[in-house]
Formats: C-alpha cells, sequence, structure tokens
C-alpha cells in the first residue's frame, strides 16, 4: 500500500494555513477527502476572482 505524497499533504496544508489561516491541528483533523474539496474550492474561487480582473 502507497501512502500520499508527502510533498502533496505538506502543499495542501501550506495553502489551507495560508487561505484560511487554520492551524496544523484544524487541518491534520480533516479527513483526505474533505482536504482536497477545501483545496478544491479555493483554487476555484481564486480562479474566479483572477478571470475578474482579466477584463
Amino acid at each position: 500500500m502507497t501512502g500520499y505524497p508527502l510533498d502533496w499533504l505538506n502543499e495542501e496544508m501550506a495553502f489551507l494555513a495560508y487561505h484560511f489561516h487554520w492551524d496544523l491541528n484544524q487541518i491534520m483533523r480533516l479527513e483526505h477527502a474533505d482536504r482536497r474539496r477545501w483545496v478544491q474550492q479555493i483554487s476555484d474561487l481564486n480562479d474566479q476572482v483572477n478571470s475578474l480582473g482579466e477584463t
């Protein structure tokens, strides 16, 4: 069984900490699927905001 790559996990944790100001314990309590969902939702919001500035 292979685990989730540590560099990806660290990247996701930094992303959530930066955008939501969550501490390590809050992020570590998230299930993998929940963490990935939050990362995707933040990315989608960032894309929307960035596309508004490109008009």
